[in-house]
């Protein structure tokens, strides 16, 4: 991967291809669940601890093959007995189903081993299934086959159930004979082959789910196949996707019949989207929770809820703890921030809103500006129901606008405001006669000055004559 995270924290569809491989292994209700770790193990311990409590690690200190791997998997089970499972853990696609099938193939056969393979159009690279009839004889690695067994186009996954006494006398048994030097767990089907044991196979159509992940190409090829069988699953349970190609879905993301995704869309962790709602264009939204009819448009938003019948955007960005009330507005340009807007509340233009309690049906003017922090500490400020804040204001928190209060335009409030009462904060306007002819009179200011009757505009005349 030519990375400082270990390969098996790289992420396809949002979780890391470990957590795959232990959620596919825990569907067995194993009696125990082992990972063996070795490359960046501090990494991958740390990360274990995040996804499960009853998977125990063991250390493989030199990388000496995949049988020396399984080796160091059994230490400490000495009495084990039963079947034991292998798999890997850069096979993000291998489903907890496909491991029972493979499991329940091997018992109803009473085989001694059984190797989950597929067939593939191009096996370059793979190991080989050898077989007598239906049953499997051996496997051989691509380097030593000869040009015959190349031909062979049914391939080992390396997803193997094991007797563990075969395999643990089939570990046994092995060495280094071979052209990588190494250990090979396929020498253990020989093995019990060569014991008269029984040895077989389940095949499955689904290729995908043996491929590896080996470098960030093939990453990448993963995540869109992944993302293809997402989008198609969710398309098939009634969700509208206007351009499937530019729409991105993490796999715990969980959507509702009638939601529409417009292009560029990117739904991310554990992202929820209810009944109706419409999501995009060009919007990403991050464990966000999306209600009823909703809109979001040109959104980043994570650690965020979205009421029912809310908007949000365009360019509206969304940060931790925003949570907008039913048919609430976070209009164009508006940054939020552990921000509570209550039912019907606005912030449509031009604002941050950082650390607020705005309470329903409140309009917060353009170019409001909470200012949640003096350099030290954060502190909130909370506008009360129905409160009209007009525009290029500044609430210095912390503050207490009272409910029905209006906040005078232009204003930098920096005490309570009470309920019902008007708050107004700025300097008296001061007009000066004369200063453009005076003291720029070749100015377009003084041409288009001279040329006016210099009577006010019917509109505002209209405007003034309402308000009045």
């Amino acid at each position: 991967m030519k990375s400082t995270k270990s390969k098996l924290l790289h992420e396809v569809a949002g979780k890391s291809m470990l957590s795959f491989a232990v959620s596919s292994a825990a569907a067995l209700n194993p009696d125990h669940l082992v990972v063996v770790v070795g490359h960046l193990r501090e990494q991958v311990e740390a990360h274990l601890d995040k996804l499960s409590e009853t998977v125990v690690t063991a250390v493989q200190e030199e990388q000496l093959g995949t049988g020396h791997a399984v080796s160091c998997g059994l230490e400490g089970l000495e009495h084990l007995t039963g079947d034991v499972v292998v798999t890997y853990a850069d096979v993000p696609m291998l489903t907890g189903d496909t491991l029972r099938q493979l499991v329940a193939v091997h018992r109803a056969n009473q085989h001694a081993a059984t190797v989950l393979t597929a067939r593939v159009a191009d096996p370059a690279g793979y190991g080989r299934v050898l077989r007598d009839g239906d049953a499997v004889v051996g496997i051989v690695e691509h380097r030593d086959a000869t040009e015959e067994q190349r031909r062979i186009d049914e391939i080992n996954s390396g997803i193997y159930v094991f007797d563990a006494a075969i395999l643990r006398a089939g570990l046994a048994s092995l060495n280094t004979d071979n052209a990588q030097g190494e250990l090979y767990l396929t020498e253990v089907l020989h093995f019990a082959a060569a014991q008269n044991e029984k040895v077989g196979a389940h095949l499955i159509d689904d290729v995908w789910q043996v491929e590896g992940v080996n470098d960030r190409v093939q990453l990448a090829r993963m995540n869109a196949e992944m993302n293809r069988r997402i989008r198609d699953a969710w398309m098939l349970k009634g969700v509208t996707m206007v351009d499937p190609a530019s729409t991105f879905i993490d796999v715990d993301v969980d959507l509702s019949p009638d939601v529409t995704l417009m292009p560029g869309v990117i739904l991310q962790g554990a992202t929820s989207i209810a009944s109706g709602a419409v999501i995009g264009p060009d919007t990403s939204l991050m464990d966000v929770e999306v209600g009823v009819g909703a809109e979001v448009v040109r959104t980043h938003g994570s650690f965020a809820v979205i009421g029912d019948g809310a908007t949000v955007g365009p360019f509206s960005y969304l940060r931790p703890g925003t949570i907008l009330g039913a048919k609430g507005k976070i209009g164009a340009f508006v940054e939020s921030k552990n921000a509570t807007i209550g039912d019907g509340a606005k912030v449509p233009h031009l604002s941050y809103v950082g650390d607020a309690i705005i309470d329903e049906n409140v309009n917060i003017g353009a170019g409001t500006i909470f200012a949640n922090y003096d350099g030290t500490y954060k502190s909130t400020t909370h506008v009360g129901e129905g409160a009209f804040v007009g525009s290029n204001t500044v609430l210095v928190a912390p503050i207490d606008v009272g409910a029905g209060a209006l906040v005078a335009a232009g204003s930098a409030i920096t005490e309570d405001v009470p309920a019902g009462a008007l708050g107004v904060a700025r300097g008296r306007q001061r007009n000066i006669d004369g200063y453009v002819a005076e003291k720029r009179p070749a100015s377009k200011q003084a041409v288009a000055a001279a040329a006016s009757d210099g009577a006010v505009h019917p509109a505002v005349i209209e405007s003034r004559e309402k308000k009045a």
